[in-house]
């Protein structure tokens, strides 16, 4: 039998797209805890940095996420249309067709890739990580909260005593995430050409964190949270991963994840009601047909991924039964 000739096999369905997911989020997480890394102990102690950054090292963060996002998207969006997040996952799956079954296994790909970019991370970073306790004379990593944070997130000082703030950051910050990919990959909207849309994804992200990020680490993604949270307990960070317990916050694990999740659902819903309502509209003036496009662009479908080359809309009928 040639190769040809040979079955599809589990690579064709979703399995692969698992492994798409995996690899997506990877190259997300990868990026996005190097750059935290190179901003908190990276550049302090190899003898690079000369002088105090100061806030500027959140450039440095924002932009490798941004970054990050972008080319996990480029990586992943052929294949299973590149969610990298698990609460996009829920998002398209709530208002977009996205299939139920597959949303657990898009959850675990996603958590994976990020567990396994964190490992990745802390094998490249650890001489740096053990000498920026040494220098700061801290005994154990479950004392560094510095350290801790090139991984996983945790609220500002500010909220001190609660977690409502932090929640509302994740909620509002998914929200926004997630209702300008609807905005960003909707043909029958104003949805970039060229496949630039990873990039316009991309700059979503840094603006996310340059206007929201330091209420609560910007997680806006359960999964960039939970894998790396999940790699450092394993490795000694302690109770500042599970439950979450630090000097001025506690039981913070479960914000990250729950945050996200309801933010996504209603980023997309307030979407599809204040704009995807006025679109369905309009179709239906012009006979049910879709009104035409700006020029230089297509407007005859409505994709359902960030990745914007798999799974196209199911039409003006299918999209009124969302609204």
């Amino acid at each position: 039998m040639t190769r040809a000739q040979k079955p599809a096999g589990w690579r064709s369905g979703t399995g692969g797209e698992m492994l798409s997911e995996f690899l997506g989020t990877f190259v997300l997480i990868m990026f996005g805890l190097g750059c935290v890394a190179v901003a908190v102990v990276g550049l302090t102690g190899s003898g690079r940095q000369t002088a105090d950054f100061g806030p500027a090292n959140w450039l440095i963060i924002g932009w490798g996420w941004g970054l990050g996002v972008v080319f996990g998207v480029y990586v992943a969006g052929g294949i299973s249309g590149a969610h990298i997040n698990p609460a996009v996952t829920l998002a398209f799956a709530v208002r977009r067709g996205f299939p139920w079954r597959k949303v657990p296994a898009y959850w675990l790909a996603q958590v994976a890739g990020a567990f396994v970019a964190a490992a990745l991370i802390y094998a490249v970073y650890v001489p740096a990580i053990n000498a920026f306790n040494a220098t700061k004379g801290i005994a154990s990593r479950a004392a560094s909260q510095d350290t801790f944070a090139i991984f996983a997130t945790f609220p500002a000082k500010y909220f001190a005593g609660g977690l409502w703030g932090p929640l509302l950051d994740q909620i509002v910050g998914t929200a926004i995430l997630v209702a300008l990919i609807a905005a960003i990959i909707d043909q029958r909207n104003q949805a970039p050409t060229g496949n630039l849309g990873a990039f316009i994804i991309g700059l979503v992200v840094v603006g996310i964190g340059f206007s929201f990020g330091t209420n609560a680490g910007y997680a806006i993604n359960p999964a960039r949270d939970f894998g790396p949270r999940l790699w450092t307990y394993i490795e000694g960070w302690g109770a500042l991963a599970f439950p979450g317990a630090g000097t001025y916050f506690d039981n913070y694990w479960w914000v990250p994840i729950v945050g996200p999740l309801i933010g996504a659902v209603i980023g997309i819903v307030v979407y599809d009601l204040v704009i995807g309502q006025v679109l369905d509209a309009r179709a239906e003036a012009t006979g049910g047909h879709e009104p035409p496009s700006p020029p230089g662009r297509s407007g005859d479908t409505d994709r359902t991924d960030v990745g914007g080359s798999t799974v196209e809309g199911e039409g003006l009928e299918a999209r009124r039964g969302r609204t």
